[in-house]
């Protein structure tokens, strides 16, 4: 926990920019299509989805919807090891990185 921040409370990953940025090295990366709803923000990867809420511009969390298991765990793990990220698993509890 960085100091300064109310327990519970994560600190940011960073600006949607940046965290856009880093997702891209990944092949993650909105498709250039007009946003369709209010609220969030979709990224495409390799079997997945990752939503990042357009409330604020810093990123406390993102969700992460898998619909290709085998393409997408390997791209997940990657993620979580390189950019030192922790990812829940909100149905099961489960928690790596």
């Amino acid at each position: 926990m960085k100091a300064g921040l109310p327990p519970g409370e994560s600190a940011p990953i960073g600006s949607r920019r940046e965290v856009r940025d880093l997702l891209a090295r990944f092949n993650t990366a909105p498709d250039g299509a007009a946003a369709k709803g209010i609220g969030t923000e979709r990224l495409y990867g390799p079997g997945m989805v990752i939503d990042l809420s357009t409330s604020a511009d810093d990123v406390n969390q993102a969700l992460v919807s898998v619909n290709e298991d085998d393409i997408a765990w390997p791209v997940l793990l990657r993620v979580c090891k390189e950019l030192k990220w922790k990812m829940v698993d909100l149905e099961t509890g489960r928690s790596f990185g």
